[in-house]
């Protein structure tokens, strides 16, 4: 059985950040990229808001650079799916593929979290060419243009309100007869003016051309079809954190995510930290993540000079 010192679950920005931090304090890391090499940002066409890319960059192309920057201070980055974790004890086992084994001394869990899409195939067809679960992340592009948003949670309404703030009309695709969102939330939607709630509709199908999204196939409850047009579709109806290899044995909160102690990365078992989306329902950005995975390898770092 290999055993190493730091093993890293994930390589989005806080999986690569962490190997980072952890490659040149000489924790001689070995990270496993996951289901999804490179994270979410993979999927992202251009990322504005990440410092140091004045001009904008490529998600992919962004990932890449993390990944060298990661490999250029040896970190040890392989292919490979964590299948199973026992936390019970250190050194903490590991399998990966359902085949090979690891004992490691530290674990840093960055394994993300997954956006909920609607599951229409033409969905998944624009995804990054005018669909997108992060207004945040990608509304920018689409100032002064009529979008839409699916969900009626706070988040959704959150996401309609700071749209409405750069684009010209923004709808909100709500299958229930009412909102879900606190009625604070509630009341800041229906005074916005270029907000359109389109209550007991659901999205039949997301339409488009070899540009992108256009418009929208909607269905009312009673069966009425009609069509909008938009360019930007955005999804707000949840994040399925990255957690269920450790059920049972990391604490979670009631949406799945990882349980850190206050602005640390430590969980509720010693020497494990988390990292990333998967422990962060708030913020979501690729920024807060790499921050993140910054303070998990620290962290780690101090953990095992404490051992010592």
């Amino acid at each position: 059985m290999e055993h190493v010192k730091c093993l890293i679950i994930g390589s989005g920005p806080a999986g690569f950040t962490a190997a980072i931090y952890a490659s040149r304090a000489n924790l001689d890391p070995v990270l496993y990229e996951g289901i999804e090499p490179g994270g979410q940002l993979t999927t992202t066409t251009e990322i504005e808001n990440f410092p140091g890319y004045p001009e904008g960059i490529d998600g992919s192309a962004m990932m890449n650079d993390l990944r060298r920057q990661a490999a250029r201070f040896g970190a040890d980055i392989r292919s490979g799916i964590v299948t199973e974790a026992d936390l019970s004890s250190r050194p903490f086992r590991l399998k990966i593929d359902g085949g090979k084994e690891i004992a490691a001394e530290t674990l840093i869990v960055a394994t993300g979290a997954t956006a909920r899409y609607l599951g229409l195939p033409s969905e998944t067809k624009y995804r990054g060419m005018g669909v997108s679960a992060c207004a945040t992340c990608d509304g920018f592009f689409y100032r002064k243009q009529d979008v839409a948003v699916v969900g009626g949670g706070d988040t959704a309404c959150e996401e309609a309100t700071y749209l409405a703030s750069i684009c010209r009309h923004v709808y909100m695709i709500v299958r229930k007869p009412f909102l879900r969102a606190s009625k604070a939330m509630q009341e800041r939607v229906f005074a916005t003016p270029n907000i359109e709630v389109l209550f007991e509709h659901n999205t039949v199908e997301v339409l488009g051309d070899d540009d992108g999204v256009t418009g929208a196939l909607l269905r009312r409850n009673d069966g009425e079809e009609r069509t909008i047009d938009i360019t930007g579709f955005f999804l707000a109806i949840g994040h399925h954190p990255n957690t269920d290899l450790f059920k049972g044995q990391l604490e979670l909160d009631d949406e799945g995510y990882i349980k850190v102690a206050g602005a640390t990365s430590k969980t509720n078992v010693e020497g494990v930290f988390a990292a990333g989306d998967v422990k962060d329902p708030q913020y979501r950005q690729a920024i807060t993540a790499a921050g993140s995975g910054c303070i998990a390898a620290i962290d780690c770092e101090r953990f095992l000079l404490a051992q010592k």
